[in-house]
């Protein structure tokens, strides 16, 4: 059972996603915030008991304290815990800033109650998750190509691990890139696991915006 804490300040938007999420059977909303903070003290009076918070679903302009701040804090003070951003905000900056502070996914409000369960999911089991053009804003600024730190383990990439790299680089999913590529999503997996450890990236979402900013070495 994945458990999870809703944090947005209208109660209304609470009350429709309980009732969307209710319907899965793996997914369970064991608390709800009004704000950042309010979702920090749900987070520490859960922590260690059966009720503990595995996904954090939360909006990113709150009072009191944001989303941002938040996750941020979420990602320094409790490092197993996901936090999936849902907001009806998309400006490239809001998006950029929530992945910065740790956030695994960012989704809009009108994204399709099964794609947004299939989300927490992902963010669960540790995958990065991004709705419908929210990757490409995420994408750093172009900069010359002498400003670009270029691991010493990016020459030993095998080209079907650059392959699944440039993939990364495009916000592809394990099973979109097995698709593409005509193999399994557990050689996907490995693969994945081999560019981390050459590249000493921390996970996927580091993966993919590195992959971004040599795009055209790959």
């Amino acid at each position: 059972m994945i458990r999870v804490l809703l944090v947005d300040d209208q109660a209304i938007l609470r009350q429709g996603l309980q009732a969307l999420l209710s319907l899965e059977e793996d997914i369970q909303i064991v608390s709800e915030a009004v704000n950042g903070r309010e979702a920090l003290s749900c987070i520490e009076r859960s922590f260690n008991t059966p009720n503990a918070v595995d996904v954090v679903l939360m909006d990113v302009r709150m009072p009191v304290m944001d989303g941002v701040a938040a996750s941020r804090e979420i990602s320094q003070r409790f490092s197993n815990l996901k936090v999936l951003v849902l907001t009806t905000f998309d400006e490239d900056e809001l998006v950029q800033e929530a992945v910065s502070a740790g956030a695994a996914g960012y989704l809009l409000k009108d994204t399709p109650s099964e794609e947004l369960a299939q989300a927490i999911r992902f963010v669960h089991r540790g995958y990065a998750h991004f709705g419908p053009g929210i990757f490409q804003k995420m994408k750093p600024p172009e900069t010359p190509a002498t400003a670009v730190e270029i691991p010493p383990g990016f020459y030993e990439l095998t080209p079907r691990e650059r392959e699944v790299l440039a993939l990364l680089g495009q916000g592809s999913s394990n099973r979109e890139i097995a698709q593409t590529l005509y193999i399994s999503e557990g050689t996907v997996k490995n693969y994945v696991t081999h560019i981390l450890s050459r590249l000493n990236l921390r996970d996927r979402t580091q993966a993919a915006l590195f992959a971004a900013s040599m795009r055209s070495q790959l």
